[in-house]
């Protein structure tokens, strides 16, 4: 299992950081960001195919920024898959 983290760009969240094996995520922290989202976002993603979480994640916008801490992390776990982070 492999670490990542990740400085974002345009949200609340100043950092995202999470585990990644070869087909699941686990243990995604945000740095920063509401709680309340952020928390939840880490707990049901919990051992969940990374590949699925971009599919539910990507693309989802917050408050008109045409991005979001779930869209950045989203996009974060795609360039981990594809080794490009």
């Amino acid at each position: 299992m492999k670490k990542y983290t990740v400085d974002t760009h345009g949200i609340c969240a100043k950092q995202i950081s999470f585990l990644l094996n070869k087909e699941n995520i686990y243990n995604v922290e945000f740095v920063g960001g509401c709680p309340g989202n952020t928390v939840a976002i880490s707990k049901l993603l919990e051992g969940t195919s990374a590949k699925r979480a971009v599919e539910l994640l990507k693309g989802n916008d917050c408050d008109g920024k045409g991005t979001s801490c779930a869209d950045q992390l989203a996009c974060a776990i795609e360039k981990a898959l594809n080794n490009n982070l």
